[in-house]
């Protein structure tokens, strides 16, 4: 951040808070006191009313407030992918608002970045769980040049690593889909001549090239993801649930629902699973409202999940099934 735009930041940081310490000031902004005390000088200068002094902090005049400022397209990508995760991992109290919100941001910004910010949500999606691991996708900053590479059709350039070679890729971006704990690009493969999803923290160089290529105005970064359900190391299944318990199921699923259908004997839900054991277990803390209909592994998982539950509270010895 330059001079100018932390000046700005500063006066905007003063306006939401009482008494703000320089201190506060130096960690928010990542400077030293120092230079704190000689940011604060040179607005008074510039007749920003702020009052109050070194060692016990500063505040800004109540009726002043600076104009509405604009959103620049990385900001605005910054709160429509942030608003993505709220959406999903918050509770419907919060869905309206939310909504409401990003009208009036949208609202306000000019027409290149209305459109800018229509082509990143969709070629943004978020589906998976939350990171409970390993988060080293976080060290990385591929993310916003990817989705504008994606949003503006650039071929990137790649260095990405696998278990076993690190290979130079060059891409046809589509989107970026957060799933299995971790952000992908999804991308037209130009070495592979095939579509690919590449793990963000095992991207270890991006370069966004001078060259576009071609709209594919029949992708849809939505659609893939449903049709395919991130088909690399992922099962599909069937399970029918019990109408009254589907809020749970939507809410607790981690993985795309492709499909659900209302039947006289309840609402079959298909999707996809990087753990049979795991779907199998999370079937049976349904008790009686959830079946597993296929494939049969599953079923004959369940089975002996459930027979190893007898056994236990039954008293009898119990044997651990065989993980699959």
């Amino acid at each position: 951040m330059n001079r100018t735009d932390r000046l700005v930041a500063m006066v905007m940081f003063l306006q939401g808070r009482r008494l703000v310490k320089a201190e506060e000031l130096a960690d928010h902004f990542e400077i030293s006191v120092r230079t704190v005390y000689r940011d604060i000088s040179a607005l008074s200068e510039t007749g920003v009313p702020i009052s109050g002094e070194a060692g016990v902090g500063y505040t800004l005049l109540k009726s002043y407030h600076l104009p509405p400022v604009m959103l620049t397209a990385e900001e605005a990508s910054a709160l429509f992918v942030g608003a993505a995760f709220a959406k999903r991992y918050t509770d419907a109290s919060l869905k309206v608002p939310l909504d409401s919100a990003l009208l009036k941001v949208r609202a306000v910004l000019p027409a290149d970045r209305q459109e800018f910010i229509e082509q990143m949500t969709k070629k943004t999606v978020v589906v998976g769980r939350l990171p409970r691991g390993d988060q080293s996708f976080l060290e990385r900053d591929w993310l916003l040049p990817l989705q504008e590479a994606a949003v503006r059709r650039r071929r990137v350039k790649l260095r990405y690593e696998t278990s076993d070679e690190t290979t130079e890729r060059e891409v046809e971006p589509l989107g970026m889909a957060f799933y299995g704990e971790n952000w992908y690009l999804v991308a037209w493969c130009l070495l592979r001549n095939s579509l690919r999803h590449f793990r963000v923290d095992r991207i270890l160089d991006v370069t966004v090239l001078n060259e576009t290529f071609a709209s594919r105005p029949e992708f849809s970064l939505q659609e893939h993801m449903r049709e395919t359900a991130v088909n690399e190391g992922m099962t599909p299944v069937r399970i029918r649930f019990a109408a009254k318990v589907m809020e749970r199921v939507r809410r607790e699923t981690y993985v795309v629902i492709s499909s659900e259908e209302e039947t006289p004997a309840g609402v079959e839900v298909e999707m996809r699973t990087f753990s049979i054991d795991w779907i199998a277990t999370w079937i049976l803390s349904f008790s009686g409202d959830a079946e597993a209909i296929e494939p049969e592994l599953l079923r004959r998982r369940v089975r002996d999940f459930a027979e190893l539950v007898f056994k236990r509270h039954a008293g009898s010895p119990a044997v651990e099934p065989e993980l699959a």
